[in-house]
């Protein structure tokens, strides 16, 4: 059964290429924004370093991204879904129904970001509340929803230093914004009852609303690397900056790290979800395309790769959190290992 299973998908998947490699003869990758930076970075790489053309790279959303994967088989679909949430059993059932019988899927490390100040300051024990009630336009106060009054940390919580307020945050073309907005500002949101007050004042768009941030110079958004919000603190004291973890790993002689939720952030603390701040990235991979789009099985290989992926790689230079478990992804790359049903 197993034999006749894979000459069929053998058939099914020549005749939907016929003349393919003549007609596209680059990869095409749509979907999360998140990870559009990373996968950026590595297919100009590839591009650069190899034979094959440089692969298109898309965005348009996670969800959006893993649709488009399961539209069918052939050159006109994409190849690969980037993601920065999970795959659902409901995407892979669609793919299923349309000829896409086997994916991928491919984590390529963790979207986690630290909060640091300089060396010499006080040590800071945050929560995503605290962000959130430091950084947002609109806060609760004696039950009333209010313009953000608060101009130190200890007028937040009175067990932060007395520190006056000033963060230097990714600016919203950066890779871990959204990681930022979604773990920090609309969590914290939540935490803090800001987000039942907009419920409470008809607010539709109630995560809007929480993203919303003051505008008094508070919070100032970077755009550039983490080079540029290192050189921010230095020259600010009071600032405390946004980091990847990597990047402060590699400055632990100018910057000190706050803890959030209690929990000190580290490879192990964000590859296990106990930090809060963090989640995993992934992209999905159409096994019908890869001995069909050139370049194809190299592209992923090359992904995942220690020189790309690995702690010292550009892709942890501008953010991403490499994952412990990386040489088992690249073992499951190499052997083109499908995914089973989800649980």
């Amino acid at each position: 059964m197993n034999v006749l299973k894979l000459s069929a998908a053998a058939l099914v998947a020549s005749v939907a290429f016929t003349g393919a490699a003549v007609a596209r003869d680059q990869i095409q990758i749509a979907g999360s924004s998140t990870v559009l930076p990373y996968a950026s970075i590595v297919a100009e790489a590839f591009g650069e370093n190899t034979d094959f053309g440089t692969p298109v790279v898309e965005s348009g959303g996670s969800g959006a991204g893993r649709k488009k994967l399961c539209e069918g088989v052939g050159e006109n679909t994409i190849d690969i879904a980037n993601s920065s949430s999970r795959i659902k059993q409901s995407d892979i059932d669609n793919c299923a129904a349309n000829g896409v019988k086997e994916i991928q899927e491919v984590r390529i490390g963790y979207d986690g970001i630290v909060f640091a100040s300089d060396i010499n300051g006080p040590e800071f024990a945050f929560t995503p509340a605290d962000w959130h009630s430091a950084l947002a336009a609109k806060v609760v106060k004696d039950g009333k929803l209010i313009d953000n009054p608060y101009k130190a940390w200890n007028e937040i919580r009175a067990d932060l230093p007395a520190q006056p307020i000033l963060a230097f945050i990714p600016g919203t073309k950066h890779g871990t914004r959204e990681v930022f907005d979604e773990k920090v500002l609309i969590a914290g949101c939540e935490e803090n009852g800001t987000a039942e007050a907009h419920k409470a004042a008809g607010v539709e768009k109630v995560d809007k609303e929480c993203m919303a941030l003051r505008t008094d110079g508070v919070s100032v958004d970077i755009d550039g690397d983490y080079t540029e919000t290192l050189a921010r603190v230095a020259a600010n004291k009071n600032g405390i900056g946004v980091f990847g973890l990597s990047f402060y790993q590699n400055n632990t002689d100018k910057l000190r790290v706050g803890t959030m939720g209690g929990v000190v952030p580290s490879v192990e603390s964000i590859a296990s979800g106990e930090y809060p701040v963090s989640r995993p990235l992934y992209f999905y991979v159409k096994n019908a395309h890869l001995d069909v789009i050139p370049g194809l099985q190299e592209y992923v290989e090359f992904f995942v790769s220690d020189e790309m992926a690995g702690p010292n790689g550009p892709l942890a230079a501008y953010g991403l959190v490499s994952d412990p478990e990386l040489a088992k992804t690249q073992a499951a790359v190499k052997a083109r290992t499908p995914m089973a049903p989800l649980k």
